[in-house]
């Protein structure tokens, strides 16, 4: 797969790995996470959308056997929701307004099936996001802790100047933005 945003476009010769030619494909899976060549996250977004749909016919199941929703939340958050927030704060920041449009009918399907109100998809991923900006802050040997320095003031961290929306919708400003609103609340 070749990334590559330069405003002509070119063919990119061949790479060879042991007298082999590298194939050039448009899509790849990498740890569970489908990465397109322009990084975009609609086949990510597509795929755990339908991966999800197909685990709501297990919630079905149980519910037809009566069982209260307190049990039925726990399972969706062991089956569902862990299938949409898999590496959530990695992709869904720069998700388009459909692809979170899907992801969130899945879950009011599910509030539907279960009876009982869900945390929306935003909701998750905010809360992914703090947990995982904290425990970034609490480790001095994370990679990405010196990017969370706190200003003079000790109260606010210092904001990562993003000149793309797409820097600026990742994780690290993102979470920064998060762990300055939650410290003035």
């Amino acid at each position: 797969m070749v990334v590559d945003f330069r405003r002509t476009k070119r063919d990119h010769s061949p790479l060879h790995i042991d007298g082999s030619t590298v194939e050039i494909v448009d899509s790849t899976k990498f740890l569970g996470v489908h990465l397109a060549e322009d990084l975009t996250w609609s086949l990510n977004t597509s795929t755990i959308t339908k991966k999800a749909q197909q685990r709501l016919y297990f919630l079905r199941r149980p519910r037809k056997a009566h069982l209260p929703p307190p049990i039925l939340t726990t399972f969706y958050r062991g089956t569902i929701e862990s299938i949409l927030s898999s590496c959530i704060t990695a992709w869904f920041g720069n998700c388009t307004a459909s692809d979170r449009k899907s992801l969130q009918r899945v879950v009011r399907t599910t509030e539907k099936i279960i009876g009982a109100s869900l945390p929306t998809i935003t909701d998750i991923y905010t809360t992914r996001c703090i947990r995982k900006a904290n425990s970034i802050v609490d480790d001095h040997t994370h990679p990405s802790h010196t990017l969370f320095t706190l200003l003079p003031s000790g109260k606010r961290y210092r904001s990562i100047r993003a000149l793309t929306s797409r820097l600026c919708n990742s994780f690290l400003p993102h979470a920064i933005r998060l762990l300055n609103t939650q410290s003035l609340v």
